[in-house]
């Protein structure tokens, strides 16, 4: 027989073995020493190659959960901005899967573009290998924040196993209509050589990245025709699909705007040659066929090219075919966005006036009068327009002049023009250029040998296309490639999208929530269109992240930006050191020209990348900005201190047996038990929601450091014998485990590690394994939870049941509950129920959610029954 003490010495040495860190690469006992910044780091660095790696089981789709984060572009480094998308989606994603779900959370890089190549010129570097030495740093940075990325499912944009289905897709839309060129006025950058998007450039008339002077040109340049599906991206908003997109739906809506004209192509000719197409706009398509003439504004792209350069210029009515001169005049009320107008002398009294000042003939021929869907008909079948619009869309201008980025895989025959480059010879390479000799490569028209080809139609000698595409294109599906990024024979598995998608939720920052959020999901609309994606809507569930902001200080005087050692503070206001001027401190985006940026790499440095972690979701919800104020760390720090004591001392008092249970009065110490176990409900209940529900991470710290206010008041006698504490402590560690992995490993080591187990059997605690293997925690079967029934967005009537009977609430059955109830009959009882909503989640509370308007008391009985049923 050995003795009780060395029996717990032998079980704790065994155990410790098996869970806790390595001796040898920290102390003999952790658990002796104070959580300094070095034991963090020696604790994150033995956790950090156990982590869960994130693989996904393409065997188990019925339970995926597939996780998305905006990929980054490989800029070599990463910011606090980054920091915040990767760590809320991991969060997330180990929430899921800790709840038994089968997690997809890829990751990639976004890797052509114009930044990378001006930093490759400017480092004497080729693009291709400036961009791959980039991405494997960044790598490191983003596996040393603990995410658990599946990348075995990683993509780069600028790999030609991914670009060749970007070109793919390209020449499908080429074939379908939807891609056309023209020549159009637009942004050029003079010292990037490249074409801007007008959301490139500042209030200033400045490149958002060069900083220079916008020129405006008229160049040939490609164009995705999305305006041809702004209808249906337009009313996909509603889709019921769509989860939590809050303000961007209207912001989407904001741009789309209401479609409620239509868009014509009309072929613009100077001396009878077609140089252009005019997207002409109106309310009123069987006006086409009557147009006399077209309006353009004095300061319009037309005016300033063609009619003022070339004596014969005019407009091709595309239903007609007849030849429509243009009026340059500001008489005449243009359509929002628009430079052009219809103008009909038979339907608009001012466009009779102008026709008579200047002439224009007019006559209408009686076959002219055609319905509106006739129009639209025939316009839709000579593919020139014919769908419902707003005026101040515009299509979408893909064009790119720089060099590194996916090729238009088009060829340019003298004899043939534009012809698509055959199916399998794609991709379309890039070549890879140097920087030789003080040459720069902006521009694929210097590649002389790869633009020489041959017609795919004719076989005569032929020029390849020289302009790239916006990178927004790339970026527009790479989500479903993500699926199957190692297949050479197609984009991807159609099978296996449509079991994927859509993706369930979203994750990235808000200022990619109009154009790219847009072009994603025109990108989705076409893919489905052709039969493959399963669904109008490629994202379910969207979380958009405010910007981390920090602290900068400007000089009141001129304007410049300075360091914070460069300033003082008198009372509550900033004066410069050197000249004691007045300086403005404020929160902005962080930035290095504004002196107010935080490196990740130091914060790990001083922090440890849990508490990096922890802060990053700390204060703020994900939506709002976060103010990166040092003020605010130390309520992280001392909770993380007081977690760790709380580990200690369980593991002391639980070795000590000088605590005796008699000491604490029998029925004491069984309620103490009973708050105990209420409190272990009640969070598991409000974390879960704040994790599956509203995404609130911040309001979930908030609420576990409030479980652990409670474990530190529990005497020893409840530490050493109660089973709820043991229950509690377990819960709190491992709610605590999606944000902050590393730390949780440890503290689950020294948990299970402690003598004097009393849960052997409980069902929700797996002993054998580490913590991030464990299953999220349920609230108890026999726990109330409430059924809210809200009428007109105030609660009228709360029934509680308990979990077990909740969990078997159908939608039918809670509807038909609430309705039965004396208070609800009053307030709909002389009301017009207008809908009804039902919301359930596990473990929380339920919401039957009924809109009213008032009704005549005569006809409230069989109005509601009849709508309430339709609802059932």
């Amino acid at each position: 027989m050995i003795s009780r003490e060395i029996f717990y010495k032998l079980h704790n040495l065994r155990c410790y073995k098996k869970y806790s860190p390595n001796r040898r690469s920290l102390s003999n006992d952790i658990w002796n020493e104070e959580l300094t910044i070095d034991l963090k780091l020696k604790i994150e660095k033995y956790w950090k190659d156990k982590l869960c790696k994130g693989s996904f089981d393409k065997n188990n789709i019925d339970k995926k959960f597939y996780v998305l984060s905006m990929f980054p572009y490989p800029s070599g480094h990463l910011h606090m901005g980054h920091v915040r998308v990767y760590v809320i989606a991991d969060s997330i994603a180990r929430f899921h899967r800790m709840h038994g779900q089968n997690v997809f959370q890829p990751m990639g890089w976004d890797a052509f573009g114009l930044p990378a190549e001006n930093a490759a010129i400017l480092h004497g570097l080729p693009a291709d290998k400036w961009t791959s030495s980039n991405i494997d740093h960044m790598k490191k940075q983003l596996q040393e924040l603990g995410c658990s990325f599946d990348w075995s499912n990683e993509l780069t944009t600028c790999d030609p196993t991914y670009y060749k289905w970007t070109q793919w897709f390209f020449l499908k839309m080429f074939q379908s209509g939807l891609v056309y060129s023209k020549e159009a006025e637009v942004n050029w950058d003079p010292v990037d050589e490249t074409v801007l998007a007008n959301e490139q450039v500042d209030e200033n008339g400045r490149s958002w990245r060069s900083g220079a002077i916008v020129e405006k040109k008229v160049l040939k340049q490609w164009f995705i025709k999305t305006t041809q599906f702004s209808k249906a991206l337009f009313e996909g908003l509603n889709d019921p699909s769509l989860i939590d997109w809050r303000d961007i739906i209207n912001l989407q809506k904001h741009w789309i705007g209401e479609c409620d004209g239509y868009k014509f192509d009309f072929q613009l000719y100077t001396d009878n040659v077609c140089r252009t197409i005019l997207n002409v706009w109106t309310q009123y398509p069987e006006h086409v066929p009557l147009a006399a003439f077209v309006c353009v504004k004095p300061d319009s792209f037309v005016h300033k090219y063609y009619v003022l350069n070339h004596k014969n210029v005019y407009i091709k009515n595309p239903i007609t075919g007849s030849k429509l001169p243009i009026l340059v005049t500001d008489r005449v009320v243009y359509p929002d966005g628009q430079e052009s107008r219809l103008a009909v002398p038979h339907a608009n009294s001012i466009d009779k006036e102008l026709a008579e000042e200047h002439n224009i003939f007019h006559s209408v021929n009686q076959s002219s009068y055609l319905s509106r869907e006739i129009i639209c008909e025939k316009a839709k079948e000579l593919n020139c327009g014919g769908y419902q619009v707003s005026s101040k869309l515009q299509d979408w201008l893909i064009s790119r002049q720089r060099y590194w980025g996916t090729p238009v895989p088009i060829i340019h025959c003298t004899n043939c023009g534009a012809q698509a480059v055959p199916e399998e010879q794609l991709p379309v390479k890039l070549p890879m250029l140097d920087v030789q000799s003080g040459k720069k490569f902006k521009s694929l028209e210097l590649v002389k040998e790869w633009i020489k080809t041959t017609c795919p139609k004719c076989g005569k000698e032929a020029k390849r296309e020289t302009n790239t595409m916006d990178t927004f294109v790339d970026s527009s599906w790479y989500y479903i490639r993500y699926l199957d990024p190692k297949n050479s024979s197609q984009p991807f598995d159609n099978m296996l999208a449509n079991k994927m998608m859509p993706v369930d939720i979203y994750v990235g920052g808000k200022e990619h929530a109009v154009l790219h959020l847009y072009y994603a999901r025109f990108f989705n609309h076409f893919l489905h269109s052709i039969g493959l994606s399963p669904c109008l809507e490629p994202f379910k569930k969207l979380l958009v992240q405010g910007m981390v902001m920090g602290q900068s200080f400007k000089n009141k005087i001129n304007g410049t930006y300075l360091k914070e050692d460069e300033v003082i503070k008198k009372g509550k206001t900033y004066f410069s050191k050197d000249g004691d001027n007045p300086v403005i401190a404020t929160w902005e985006k962080m930035s290095k020209s504004k002196h107010n940026g935080v490196e990740p790499k130091n914060t790990i440095s001083e922090y440890g990348v849990d508490t990096m972690r922890l802060l990053v979701l700390s204060s703020v919800a994900p939506t709002s900005n976060r103010n990166w104020n040092s003020d605010t760390f130390p309520g992280i720090l001392n909770w993380q201190h007081r977690l760790w004591l709380t580990i200690r001392e369980f593991r002391t008092v639980r070795k000590n047996d000088d605590v005796q249970r008699h000491t604490i009065d029998s029925s004491i110490f069984q309620k103490e038990e009973i708050k105990l176990q209420d409190a272990r409900n009640y969070h598991v209940k409000k974390t879960s929601s704040n994790f599956r529900k509203s995404y609130q991470l911040s309001v979930a710290i908030s609420k576990l450091q409030g479980l652990t206010n409670i474990l530190r008041k529990s005497p020893k006698e409840l530490i050493k014998y109660s089973a709820e504490y043991e229950r509690l402590l377990a819960v709190q560690i491992i709610m605590l485990t999606p944000m902050a992995p590393h730390f949780t490993s440890a503290l689950w080591s020294g948990f299970v590690s402690a003598p004097g187990r009393i849960n052997h059997k409980w069902e929700q605690i797996n002993w054998e394994n580490d913590v991030i293997h464990q299953k999220w925690p349920q609230v108890d079967s026999d726990y109330i939870l409430n059924l809210y029934c809200v009428v007109n967005n105030a609660v009228k009537c709360v029934l509680p049941m308990p979990k077990r009977e909740m969990a078997l609430l159908t939608k039918e059955a809670a509807i038909k509950l609430t309705m039965n109830q004396d208070i609800i009959k009053e307030y709909t009882s002389s009301w017009n129920i207008i809908d009804i909503g039902f919301q359930s989640y596990e473990d929380n509370d339920t919401y039957v959610f009924i809109k009213t308007d008032r009704k005549s008391v005569a006809k409230s009985k069989s109005t509601s029954s009849k709508i309430v049923e339709n609802n059932i």
